[in-house]
């Protein structure tokens, strides 16, 4: 027992073992085993192994690093889809105390080149399909001293250190021990999209990655477990493939990867064939899935539950999976900063409530998860009361939150001064979106600080207009961005995708999104785009649409 300023401390008794990515697939290697892991690689390959093998293999990526000179700390890139290499990776670069750094190859040039000399990568891991970005971006990424590519090499490329993974790992003999690290040494490097400004780097301890992967198998995350077949269709280069990739190792349970083919037929075959119970991904994936099951008349019996995040999951879409497929939808929040940050498990009493009141609980944005609290604010930075009406900018805070962004005042004094706030003011991190808390923790978003539309002093939910417009006969995707408006200072702009052979029925249009909004909320114009544009990480550009629009006239009232 010793005294400190609070006066006696006594220390529990128990073992002190340190919270390491490595431990997940140990523990997978070890108990185990014999669980499948199956892979479709870009060369449309479909690899069948196990986690012990994956856990074999890992050890020999570590190896192959450790000949390469890579030490503790030093930054490791993967430009790879979802499949069997690119898990062995993440479980040998973590391992030996590298970090892990996933970059987005949807991401234009000028972006990765940033990311890669920011992170100041040593190694690139590159998929074959990704090999003439490679190509582009070797010449300005001088840190870079080894490319591998993750399969066949079968003509020299011209990359610094170019080999193929295989005989990358053939060159050296045997596998590697990993060291027990301090838990709250760095693990991996994610950048977030960079739709305001470059992207800025999340990096995540071994201590954090641990709490938000259990955070993710408790009932209340994602409650993967070891009975689950689980369908990693979440880009394991984005915000780590929401945990998934740990998750099941974590629990044992198996996991499918599906590499670059997330078509939804591609996906309903994967369900099929290898008897899925459980999946996440951004509300698009899941759209495209319904849309396909009804064209086509197939069902997924096996599978029991999806995750849904990213941006907001449309009512319609949770009501076509659940009552029309057998699908429970869990709709949770997050971001690259902390990866998930609400439930989407509903209560014992609203389970129990009825249809609609439920689906409304169920079209919130989940609710806060342990591990992660939330609050509300105003202009002023004063909490709002959760009441599930008092709508302010979101604040986040807990074990797993991005404290600073990589190299924080070192390289940018003005990094992350704008989003976190200081210690003394409780060390929140201001999230960007605008929202609503009620006394359960349920958590509504009303937008994008970016994104919301201010009229008449009054504010528009881009979101809700999107989600009950997307009810609307003939539209398969919605989008709506604010405009100048010589009155009102903005007004909402409709832009929707219609299905094939569809037109635009104008009136049918503002009958379904009537309903369910303020009739001053309805949008002065609605216009048809061939293809909504999206961004790396599957969300609706709305930056490029307010580029395209910026001219927009509206209709003479």
């Amino acid at each position: 027992m010793t005294t400190g300023d609070s006066g006696p401390f006594l220390a529990g008794n128990t073992m002190d073992r340190p919270l390491l990515v490595s431990t997940l697939i140990s523990y997978a290697s070890r108990s185990h085993a014999n669980t499948d892991v199956v892979a479709v690689d870009s060369a449309g390959i479909t690899t069948r192994s196990t986690w012990g093998e994956v856990g074999e293999r890992a050890r020999r990526v570590s190896a192959a690093l450790v000949a390469d000179g890579i030490r503790p700390g030093d930054r490791v890139a993967t430009i790879a889809w979802n499949d069997h290499r690119h898990l062995e990776a993440y479980y040998g670069i973590c391992g030996i105390g590298a970090v892990l750094h996933t970059v987005n190859p949807r991401l234009h040039d000028d972006q990765l080149a940033y990311i890669l000399n920011d992170a100041a990568d040593s190694v690139v891991l590159v998929d074959p399909s990704f090999v003439e970005i490679a190509a582009r971006l070797a010449p300005r990424t001088p840190s870079v001293r080894r490319w591998v590519v993750l399969g066949h090499l079968d003509s020299p490329v011209g990359l610094r250190g170019e080999i193929a993974y295989e005989d990358w790992l053939d060159a050296v003999p045997g596998r590697a021990t990993w060291p027990e690290l301090d838990e709250r040494a760095a693990a991996t490097l994610c950048y977030t999209s960079g739709t305001t400004g470059n992207p800025k780097g999340v990096l995540q301890s071994h201590r954090s990655i641990v709490l938000q992967t259990w955070a993710c198998c408790t009932g209340d995350g994602h409650d993967v477990h070891s009975g689950h077949a689980v369908l990693g269709a979440v880009p394991m280069f984005h915000v780590n493939g929401w945990a998934l990739p740990f998750a099941t190792a974590m629990s044992g349970a198996k996991l499918v990867l599906p590499g670059p083919d997330l078509s939804p037929e591609a996906l309903v075959n994967l369900i099929e064939a290898e008897d899925i119970t459980f999946s996440a991904g951004v509300p698009t994936i899941w759209l495209g899935v319904v849309q396909y099951l009804q064209a086509t008349g197939r069902t997924v019996p096996t599978l029991g539950k999806v995750a849904v995040g990213g941006s907001a999951a449309p009512r319609v879409l949770i009501d076509t999976l659940e009552d029309d497929y057998g699908v429970t939808v869990s709709h949770v929040w997050g971001m690259t900063e902390m990866t998930q940050g609400t439930s989407g498990r509903l209560t014992h009493r609203v389970e129990r409530m009825e249809r609609d009141h439920m689906r409304a609980r169920q079209a919130k944005a989940g609710r806060e998860l342990y591990g992660i609290e939330l609050r509300v604010v105003d202009e002023e930075g004063a909490d709002l009361p959760r009441d599930g009406h008092g709508v302010g900018e979101i604040h986040a805070r807990g074990p797993w939150m991005c404290g600073a962004y990589y190299r924080g005042a070192h390289a940018d004094p003005d990094a992350f001064t704008d989003s976190h706030l200081p210690e003394a003011e409780g060390g929140w991190l201001r999230t960007g979106d605008v929202g609503a808390l009620d006394s359960e923790g349920y958590l509504t978003l009303t937008d994008r600080s970016k994104d919301v539309i201010k009229s008449g002093g009054e504010w528009i939910s881009s979101i809700e207009l999107e989600n009950a417009a997307l009810g609307a006969p003939g539209v398969a995707a919605a989008a709506v961005i604010g405009l100048p408006h010589e009155r009102w200072g903005e007004r909402p702009l409709l832009i929707i995708e219609l299905f094939e052979g569809a037109t635009l029925d104008h009136a049918a249009v503002l009958h379904a999104i009537g309903p369910r909004v303020a009739s001053w909320w309805l949008p002065d114009d609605i216009v048809v785009i061939d293809t909504i544009p999206l961004t790396g990480t599957g969300k609706i550009d709305k930056k490029a649409l307010r580029t395209s629009y910026s001219g927009h006239v509206w209709p003479q009232s």
